[in-house]
């Protein structure tokens, strides 16, 4: 798969909705019932972070749930992809982006949002074909003012900025001609997932929906 493909495909999973939830989950038994949960509030696209055990059982329940659109965070090594990639998951996102990652990634099609936050490392995934990135440590790195400064240079590349976005300033980072979509983990709270409280979730995914409108 190249960059350009690569980056299509992700164009293709951040146009679902406004808002990729960022999904760091302890028990993989809760996992068929969140998808289900953000998938009925309309957000389909489910970034898992590789961040505990349960992970890769996790991206392979939520895989079996129609509508959803499973993919895998913090890949860091060509062992995640291809760990991530045999659990079921359709996309990838990094942190950040080395060559190695970038070509296992290439290597497996498993359709890949690198990071990047500074001019030169946008414009280095640029040069490689990569026109959509993640945009992290979005609010730490500068936030809103960073992506305007970018917009002007740089018009070709769309972000989906991560790291610090919640409710309250996501549609601001929305209204911004180069924001495709944000990353986010408002939409599940650790305690609704402790309490396996599906519907609470599937509101606050409904309220993410509207945010672009």
């Amino acid at each position: 798969m190249t960059p350009a493909e690569q980056s299509l495909k992700a164009a293709e999973v951040c146009s679902a909705a406004p808002v990729v939830p960022v999904i760091q989950i302890e028990d993989a038994a809760q996992a068929h019932g969140l998808a289900t949960a953000l998938v009925a509030g309309g957000l389909p696209a489910l970034e898992v972070t590789l961040r505990t055990d349960a992970a890769l059982d996790a991206i392979s329940a939520m895989a079996d749930v129609e509508g959803g659109i499973v993919g895998a965070g913090t890949l860091l090594t060509p062992t995640d992809v291809k760990a991530a990639k045999a659990a079921g998951a359709t996309f990838g996102v990094s942190p950040g982006a080395t060559d190695a990652l970038i070509k296992a990634a290439e290597d497996e099609e498993l359709p890949l949002l690198p990071g990047a936050v500074t001019a030169s490392e946008v414009m280095n995934l640029l040069e490689r074909g990569y026109t959509v990135q993640k945009f992290f440590p979005a609010e730490a790195a500068g936030g809103i003012p960073m992506l305007k400064g970018f917009s002007s240079p740089l018009p070709q590349v769309r972000f989906c900025p991560t790291g610090g976005i919640s409710l309250s300033n996501a549609r601001n980072y929305l209204a911004l001609p180069n924001t495709i979509c944000v990353g986010g983990s408002w939409v599940v709270p650790k305690d609704a997932v402790a309490n396996g409280d599906w519907d609470r979730i599937t509101k606050l995914a409904r309220e993410a929906t509207q945010l672009a409108a």
